[in-house]
């Protein structure tokens, strides 16, 4: 039997009824759900469908960090926001659009944009951080802390037609750094090379995917790999990534996670 504080309303198990009706989730899965606590870290392309699907499969508390506001660009591909809301913060437009659309989720509006001394802190408190940045200096402040933290954690990109996706969630995969060490100069972006919407919502909805897996307890296959996605040949390429030993993030010449 569930206690009255880990169950589920009747409007919830209306909400949730057909997660409910799989083996891999069932009540005590929802419930789960219900106790976890996620930091979004990015909320344009690829953050808008995994914050939708998220709140949408009952993440009980949803952490939403951006620091940037709307702009007419980026209505393309962020399908979280429309034209109502231009110039205003993304964090808080996140946070109403996401209320409106399940009430049951709790949701935590962070209007900063956050680096290497304010995400140790935040990475604390949840249970798994998913990574919709669009700069390299972001998703290595992410890696840092999640990896000295012990935090879980799934990363996702996308430029002009390619996408990837990254899942690091046990001490023995690699991390962010040793696959892009941090002088790694960076050849593309969306700003230089554009992007189409649909594949950010791809990747988007990947990272949504894989991250119900984790929060379920489940393990990722994706875990340890590095999926490469090229959109115009719709093909896929999967690449195994071996951690760096000398990685000075994660590897052994890191004191912090010495013993």
């Amino acid at each position: 039997m569930l206690s009255d504080e880990a169950s589920l309303s009747d409007e919830e198990y209306l909400r949730y009824g057909r997660q409910l009706m799989l083996a891999e989730i069932g009540e005590d899965g929802q419930v789960r759900l219900k106790g976890k606590l996620v930091l979004i870290v990015g909320l344009g392309g690829l953050g808008s469908p995994l914050a939708l699907y998220l709140a949408g499969a009952g993440v009980g508390t949803l952490w939403l960090a951006d620091g940037d506001t709307l702009d007419s660009s980026n209505l393309s591909r962020q399908i979280l926001f429309d034209g109502e809301g231009l110039r205003r913060s993304k964090a808080e437009l996140a946070r109403e659009r996401l209320a409106a659309y399940n009430p049951h989720v709790e949701l935590i509006a962070i209007n900063q944009r956050l680096d290497g001394a304010s995400l140790p802190g935040f990475v604390a408190e949840v249970d798994l951080v998913v990574d919709c940045c669009d700069n390299l200096a972001s998703r290595h402040a992410i890696n840092a802390a999640c990896v000295e933290q012990g935090k879980p954690w799934i990363s996702a990109a996308a430029v002009g037609w390619q996408g990837q996706l990254m899942v690091r969630s046990a001490p023995e995969h690699a991390c962010y750094a040793c696959l892009y060490p941090a002088d790694t100069a960076v050849r593309e972006s969306c700003q230089s090379s554009g992007v189409t919407g649909p594949l950010v919502g791809v990747m988007g909805s990947l990272q949504a995917l894989e991250a119900l897996k984790l929060l379920l307890g489940r393990p990722s296959p994706v875990a340890g790999t590095l999926r490469r996605f090229d959109a115009l040949a719709h093909e896929w390429q999967t690449l195994r990534l071996p951690a760096d030993p000398d990685c000075p993030v994660c590897g052994r010449t890191n004191p912090a996670l010495k013993d």
